[in-house]
């Protein structure tokens, strides 16, 4: 499995990206998949998940009511709608899959990562 992510860059506060994560060699429409970040000097974290069939749908506190997660199972890609970005979203985010069951905000049970995408808030 590939995931390939991408649709992050540079913002201002207040601005919307949409990042999607493109995924081949296998279809994955039978596992979770979830959107972690990295910030500067910090530890990897969860961001949001989405059920296989897709109506589950799970985000961190920091993150809900400002993003989407959404999936398209026939194109094998994972998106993330993030609107209202703030400097402290700043980070590499990441897709992942390889989860069938919750919890989906544990990292170590994601067995395939994508590269990540970089996101800066900047003004």
């Amino acid at each position: 499995v590939q995931l390939q992510a991408s649709g992050g860059g540079l913002v201002q506060p207040g601005d919307s990206l949409r990042l999607s994560c493109a995924a081949s060699g296998r279809t994955l429409s039978t596992y979770a998949m979830g959107w972690f970040r990295q910030g500067p000097g910090k530890e990897r974290e969860f961001v949001a998940a989405i059920s296989a069939s897709g109506p589950g749908t799970y985000y961190a506190n920091s993150v809900k009511g400002r993003f989407t997660i959404s999936r398209d199972n026939a194109k094998n890609t994972l998106y993330l709608q993030m609107n209202s970005l703030q400097p402290e979203d700043t980070a590499v985010y990441y897709c992942a899959v390889g989860v069938r069951t919750p919890p989906y905000y544990d990292s170590r049970r994601y067995g395939y990562w994508g590269q990540g995408t970089q996101v800066t808030v900047s003004s």
